[in-house]
Parts: structure tokens; C-alpha cells; sequence
């Protein structure tokens, strides 16, 4: 059988179809090295030949039929593939740009841009199968430049494919790490990458293994404890979920550990703000996730908008160069976070700092234009370029996109699924944390009244917190969800909802309160207001007059300033941002199966303001880390 050639395919339709014929066939190529072990190689993923581990099935590639077959490995395709390459070919491999952002397939195809992210703004469609045509139409046109070098396809998929409206949507890290549970990160993880591989990304920017030491942070939420030990364990479970036993295996997508380094230790917890510590605290502390994440064979590192000791985090080669690349031997891509090779000045002073891929939402000509011109008068040497080509190309061979580069349509069906949604629906009730059960008021009765008060219990937008559907996330339910209400309501069947409070007509005597904070991202939640709204404390003080047995169910992305609520509450539980799946709440508080509550607080909860930050240890802590009732 004749050898493929991408180049002899200009159809996106035609050449998909090529690729799908591939897998139904097993090829016999020529001008490649003999036939390695493949018994590692899925069954649903028939191929004769892999090197180095990932399977080849295409040897000519872009309207140059380059053919990487004639190398014998894939270092020798990386050295042939940057030979060949242009200057502007390989600013294009280190560019990366929004798809809805004045970027267009022809503009992949013109620019040789070598990344596509999709955030905030228009959508593909409704369906699965219209996010993997839309990419697949990118990835195709990436196929017809000269050297046909495919696409990395990224999403911010935080806690679950995030973006995706149907998807599931996991708790948030602090939720997660609360329970405990590091298998079930990891298969939340896995689920997480089947999903976002189901909407035709091959790419993950998570998961953020900051360890924030300030509630004011807007990101608390994002990471999984102010822990060392538990998020070093954490980000191995998430990492190992991600991309499995092998980036090229269907099943598995590139993580990425962000954001390196001290994002949450800057002082007063201000986003992008300026972390100062010693050198040997930073290693001590804040390095041991880092090193974890790169043992594990973490694919990306993105660096962080904050400053150490006053260099940005985008520029600090130290860091980036000498103990990231040098010391702990990372040969991973590093990347910026958003517009990184612009916003700080030159794009020379981040490329050059160890930065390999820069993410440019809309500006990416001007980007080019200057990273170009430091390289032509030598301000950025070519070794420099060539190493963050080979980087970037080292993991489009080792998430296999050299064999197949189109989007995972068979896991479209996987989205959203069922057997997804009962996982979540666990992590749910694991994380929660019990921190107060007194007058036998729990666990909740299935044939008894039960009233349910607030707008946070029958809206899933605000259960899941920012970086849900939308980045600053939303305030009305979204499709596919299960909101505490709904939850409570599945277990029992007289459930009163009384969204503005409790009233006089009321029959219930137990109320389940839920209140907590608006969704938020990262400087948008930086914040002082760290306590219940005027309106929420006055639900607890009316269902109080009333002589309710209150259970407060608090939704909120960081411990907040609880005292009063705690001492007039009857229970109160910290549920942090639980995502799609409210019934793992009523799960809780019903002990449905005989389940009884796991969660531990990954944080030091403050019982006064002035206390912040707070020590995870701290005699004055109103709940020390590591505290939470095991039984109600």
C-alpha cells in the first residue's frame, strides 16, 4: 500500500476520512526502523510500527511531503523537522493564539502558528461533534503549511471540561483536596481528560498546585491546599489521571502544572502581586510540587503572573532556566499564561528567560514581528528558538499527533455521561466538611419536612464558582447540572424551597440554609469583604427567630469569616464549589447509603480578620487544617 502524504489531502473532510481508513488497515511502510514492541499500543488503535514508544503512521507531511519516516527516532525527526524550518516557521511553532481572536484557519495555515487555545467567547456549538469539527478544520489547515507540523489544541479544562456547556464539572482543587481522596482525583482527572479529548482539545492548562497562604487571594479556590505534602500528592494523582501511562494512548491528554512558582504567596494574596521569600524557603516550600509534577512526566509548566523577590515570574531565567530546566531537568514546554510575551515588556526578555511557547490572545503578529527582530540582530541567540522548537515538537511526537493529529470524536459520546456524573456526584459528598453537628439534627430524615432556603441551593452557576462555562463563571444554571435542590428533592419528597428566606407559614422545622459567595476569578475575587452578605446573614437570623433547626450549607471558593453564623447554626458544613453535581450534597446530609462525613479541611479556617494570613497550625485558628467531623 502506498505511503500516506498529507500534502496530496486538501479537503479537511477527505483527509479525515484518510485518517480513518488508517485505522481499519495496518500499514507496511518503508524508509522506517524496524517494527518495535507494540503491546503496549491500545486495540483501538491498530498500528505496525512505533518508536520511541509512540506509533507512526504518517511519513510525509505538509505540501513538502517531508518525510520523517527516513529518521530513525524521534530526536533525529525533531533535529530533521527544525533543519528544514524557517525563522518565521519557528516563531510560528512558539505562538500561540485564541481561535475567536482575529485568528482564522487561514491565519494558521498563512502564520504557521503552532497552538490554538479556546476561552472565553463564541463556542463551536452546542455538541461535542461541532467542537471537534470546528478543530479539526484548524488542525487541517496546520496540515497544508509546508511543513504540515500539527496543532496543539488547548483549554483552560480546570475542574472538568469547564468550558464545554454538558460537561461534567468536578469540584473545584479545594473541594477535591478536601476529601482526601487522591484515587479519586486521579479518576476525576482521568474523566477530565476524556472529556476535554471528547471536545477536540489535546491539551490541558491544569492543574494549579499553588499553595495559597491568603483568603484575600482570588484563586484560592484553584489550589488544592496550603499544604505542601497534600498538594505534592494531590498534583501526582492529577497528573497521572491526565495523561495516564502515555501521552500518545487515545485516552490521555497534556497537563500542565501552573503557576510556577509562589502565585499564592504573594503579599496579601494579590493577583500577580510580588512573592518574597528566601531562596531556601522557596525549595523547601513551594519547589516540592514542581519537582513531583516533573518526575511524573508532566508535559507543561506555565510560569505565573506574580514576581519573586520582584522579577516577574515570565522573566525570571533563574528560576525558569537554571532550577527548572537545569536542576530538576524539565524538558517539557514552558509557557506563558495570558498575552505573557507581551505584557511584560520585549518579547526577548521572556523568550530568553526559558519561556518556549507565548500566549498571545489576538496580538500574535505583533508578537512575531518583535521576537523576530531580536532574533535577526541576535538579542534572542538561534539556539535559544531551536530549543523551544524542539520542545514544542518533542510533545506534539509524544501526544502522537505525528500519527494521528485529529480530534477523539469516538469520546464525544463520553461527555457528560452518566457513569461521569456518579463520580463527581462522590467527589461531591467526600469534600464536603462537617464543621459543626449538634441537637441531632443530622443526618436529615427522608420522611420528614425539610425546607430549603437561599439562591444558591437551586442554581448550579452559582455552586460551581468561576471557571464554569464562562471564565469569571456564571449566575443562572447551565445544561446538564444538578443543583442542591434538586438533589434533596430526589431523596425526599416534602421539600419546601423558600428562596428569600424563611416565613411563618413554614411547616418545616429543619431549614437547610445554603448561602455563600458570587462566582469569581482569579483578580476579580482578590478580596477583603471575606464574610457572608447583609442579605445572608439576615436569612440566618430570620429562620432563627422562627425557631428553625438551621443547617448551614456555606458555598464558597476560600474559608470566609464565620464565628457569629457558627454559634447560632445547628450544623454547618463547608462545601466548597461543588460543580455540576448538587445531589452529592443531599448525599451528605441525608447519609444516603449509609455514608458518613470524610472531608478534612485542606486550609486553617481564621476566626478574626486580623489573623490572616494564617498558619495551618495556629492555636487561634478557628479550625485548624486537617479538622473535620467524622460523624454527624
Amino acid at each position: 500500500m502506498a505511503l500516506i502524504s498529507l500534502s496530496r489531502v486538501t479537503s479537511q473532510y477527505s483527509l479525515f476520512a484518510a485518517f480513518s481508513t488508517l485505522f481499519a488497515i495496518t500499514l507496511v511502510m518503508g524508509g522506517c526502523a524496524a517494527p518495535s514492541d507494540t503491546s503496549d499500543t491500545p486495540t483501538d488503535r491498530p498500528v505496525a510500527l512505533s518508536v520511541d514508544s509512540v506509533p507512526i503512521l504518517i511519513c510525509h507531511w505538509g505540501t513538502q511531503r517531508f518525510d520523517i519516516c527516513q529518521y530513525a527516532t524521534r530526536d533525529e525527526r525533531i533535529a530533521a523537522l527544525i533543519g528544514e524550518m524557517t525563522l518565521d516557521e519557528k516563531i510560528g511553532q512558539i505562538t500561540q493564539s485564541v481561535w475567536h481572536n482575529n485568528v482564522t484557519p487561514d491565519t494558521i495555515r498563512d502564520k504557521g502558528i503552532g497552538s490554538v487555545i479556546h476561552t472565553e467567547g463564541p463556542t463551536p456549538g452546542p455538541s461535542p461533534l461541532d467542537w471537534i469539527a470546528k478543530f479539526n478544520e484548524f488542525q487541517s489547515s496546520a496540515l497544508q503549511t509546508r511543513l504540515g507540523i500539527p496543532l496543539l489544541i488547548g483549554v483552560d479544562a480546570v475542574h472538568g471540561q469547564n468550558t464545554f456547556e454538558g460537561a461534567v464539572i468536578f469540584p473545584h482543587n479545594i473541594g477535591m483536596a478536601a476529601s482526601r481522596n487522591l484515587a479519586l482525583i486521579r479518576r476525576s482527572a482521568q474523566i477530565t481528560a476524556l472529556e476535554v479529548a471528547g471536545t477536540g482539545f489535546n491539551w490541558t492548562f491544569s492543574p494549579c498546585i499553588a499553595m495559597p497562604k491568603h483568603e484575600h487571594w482570588g484563586r484560592v479556590y484553584e489550589g488544592f491546599s496550603e499544604d505542601r505534602d497534600l498538594t505534592t500528592a494531590a498534583t501526582i494523582a492529577s497528573v497521572r489521571g491526565h495523561q495516564g501511562e502515555g501521552l500518545w494512548r487515545r485516552e490521555t491528554i497534556a497537563a500542565t502544572a501552573k503557576h510556577f512558582i509562589g502565585d499564592g504567596a504573594t503579599g496579601g494574596g494579590v493577583e500577580g502581586g510580588n512573592a518574597v521569600m528566601t531562596e531556601e524557603e522557596m525549595r523547601e516550600e513551594y519547589l516540592p510540587p514542581y519537582i513531583a509534577a516533573v518526575d511524573e512526566g508532566v508535559a507543561s509548566i506555565m510560569v505565573g503572573f506574580n514576581s519573586f523577590n520582584g522579577v516577574n515570574m515570565h522573566q525570571h531565567g533563574h528560576l525558569v532556566n537554571e532550577v527548572l530546566k537545569g536542576e530538576l531537568g524539565f524538558e517539557g514546554v514552558v509557557l506563558t499564561d495570558w498575552d505573557g510575551g507581551l505584557r511584560w515588556g520585549e518579547p526577548h526578555t521572556i523568550i530568553n528567560a526559558g519561556v518556549d511557547i507565548a500566549m498571545q490572545p489576538g496580538n500574535h503578529e505583533e508578537f512575531m514581528s518583535r521576537l523576530k527582530a531580536s532574533v535577526l540582530d541576535e538579542t534572542v541567540p538561534m539556539s535559544r528558538i531551536d530549543d523551544a522548537v524542539s520542545r514544542i515538537l518533542k510533545m506534539k511526537f509524544d501526544l502522537g499527533l505525528f500519527a494521528d493529529p485529529f480530534a477523539k470524536s469516538e469520546f464525544a459520546d463520553l461527555v457528560g455521561s452518566k457513569s461521569h456524573r456518579d463520580v463527581a456526584q462522590q467527589a461531591v459528598r467526600e469534600s464536603l466538611v462537617l464543621l459543626k453537628s449538634a441537637n441531632e439534627v443530622l443526618p436529615l430524615r427522608q420522611d420528614e419536612p425539610i425546607a430549603v432556603v437561599g439562591k444558591h441551593a437551586h442554581n448550579s452557576g452559582l455552586q460551581s464558582g468561576g471557571w464554569s462555562i464562562h471564565w469569571q463563571g456564571q449566575t443562572e444554571s447551565y445544561r446538564g447540572a444538578t443543583t442542591i435542590l434538586d438533589g434533596i428533592r430526589s431523596v425526599a419528597p416534602d421539600v419546601e424551597y423558600a428562596e428569600e428566606g424563611c416565613h411563618t407559614d413554614m411547616r418545616a422545622r429543619k431549614v437547610v440554609l445554603v448561602v455563600g459567595e458570587e462566582p469569581y476569578a482569579e483578580g476579580f475575587g482578590d478580596s477583603d469583604a471575606l464574610s457572608l452578605s447583609d442579605a445572608h446573614k439576615a436569612f440566618l437570623a430570620g429562620c432563627k427567630k422562627l425557631d428553625k433547626q438551621i443547617i448551614v450549607v456555606l458555598i464558597s471558593g476560600r474559608a470566609l469569616l464565620i464565628q457569629d453564623e457558627l454559634d447560632v447554626s445547628d450544623a454547618f458544613i463547608a462545601a466548597w464549589l461543588p460543580g455540576s453535581e448538587g445531589a452529592g450534597v443531599a448525599d451528605f446530609l441525608f447519609a444516603v447509603d449509609g455514608f458518613r462525613p470524610t472531608g478534612k479541611l485542606p486550609y486553617a479556617w481564621p476566626k478574626r480578620y486580623e489573623d490572616l494570613p494564617l498558619e495551618a497550625d495556629a492555636d487561634h485558628a478557628l479550625f485548624k487544617f486537617g479538622y473535620g467531623l467524622s460523624d454527624y
